[in-house]
């Protein structure tokens, strides 16, 4: 038995028919999936169920897991990788795109996130399960209290679907907090107007003092120099699009 280890923030989940719920929220546009942390193998095994997955590679950082996937699973369409998701480079697990799946650990759930920001050409698709106040983040709208960095960089460039939620008893040992599955799926995006670099910065930037209007927020970045009627808003109210749109206004400002 793989013993659940605090430090990778290992909730194993026990539960077959959520494993089955998780892997059918999984779209066939994609013959290479990768799943990212499959522990005991519980999502894995549902997976292997999908006949239109040709490639199934798993990312695991814990060598008992490794192990123990090692014992129980034969099937050829198997890759397992000893490695830190975090730290392992893309690329080398395919050259074309795949997608992305797995009972994601709360404690890095959103650097997980911002790297398949990086690699979202290569990932088109993501469907993860993580605490539920994370994914209603992710998925909040423009005007919510939720509405942050992810919710907006994300939304830039996929769309998010709330698939459902997961209550704790389906895990070992139990979280202490609900969990959600979420799905993103890359919208019709494919170049911004402005400055991608400059885009997350500004976004970064009005967040990191939310409460403040972006006149305020932004001041360290636009010098006092840039009009625009967006400045006299907080951060929360503008969706990426308008995001956007300052960003070229900023963008502008700086070239004049």
């Amino acid at each position: 038995m793989v013993r659940p280890k605090k430090h990778l923030g290992q909730h194993f989940l026990t539960d077959k028919n959520i494993a089955g719920k998780i892997a059918a929220c999984l779209s066939d546009d994609f013959t290479k999936v990768c799943e990212l942390g499959p522990g005991t193998g519980i999502l894995t095994e549902a997976l292997l169920e999908n006949n239109f997955i040709r490639q199934l590679s798993l990312i695991e950082i814990d060598t008992e897991s490794i192990q123990h996937l090692q014992a129980h699973f034969s099937d050829p369409r198997l890759q397992i990788i000893e490695a830190d998701f975090l730290k392992y480079d893309l690329s080398k697990l395919s050259k074309s795109p795949f997608a992305l799946i797995g009972n994601f650990p709360y404690n890095i759930s959103s650097q997980i996130f911002f790297k398949v920001l990086e690699n979202k050409d290569l990932i088109p698709e993501t469907v993860g399960m993580i605490q539920k106040e994370v994914a209603e983040r992710i998925a909040a709208p423009p005007g919510s209290k939720t509405y942050g960095i992810l919710s907006v960089l994300l939304q830039t460039w996929f769309d998010i679907e709330y698939c459902f939620t997961v209550n704790e008893g389906v895990f070992f040992p139990p979280p202490r907090v609900k969990s959600a599955v979420i799905r993103l799926k890359r919208n019709e995006t494919d170049k911004l107007t402005c400055d991608e670099l400059l885009f997350v910065r500004v976004v970064k930037t009005a967040f990191n003092q939310r409460r403040k209007t972006l006149r305020n927020a932004l001041k360290q970045l636009t010098g006092g120099n840039t009009s625009h009627p967006y400045l006299d808003l907080r951060a929360e109210r503008l969706s990426w699009q308008q995001f956007e749109e300052l960003t070229g206004s900023i963008e502008q400002s700086e070239n004049t």
